[in-house]
């Protein structure tokens, strides 16, 4: 497994303590996927707006059918989230 420098949840400040803390409040944890892109906290916000949009945002599909085919996209790709 590749390593990828992180900043420690507890080190953080600024804008990505608030993402943290955002994480934090929505999931109850600060996910592996959230955390890698803790050295660049522009990109991360952009990143779980883009989720957002994504998961959250007016669709035809319902949440359930998006987390569904989200699911088995990454079961396919041997992604472990």
């Amino acid at each position: 497994m590749p390593w990828i420098e992180q900043v420690p949840i507890s080190e953080a400040t600024g804008l990505l303590k608030k993402l943290f803390d955002q994480a934090i409040e929505r999931a109850g944890r600060v996910w592996h996927i959230v955390h890698i892109m803790s050295l660049n906290p522009r990109v991360l916000r952009a990143s779980l707006s883009f989720y957002t949009a994504i998961m959250l945002g007016k669709s035809p599909l319902s949440r359930a059918q998006r987390e569904l085919l989200a699911t088995v996209v990454a079961a396919e790709l041997g992604c472990h989230y």
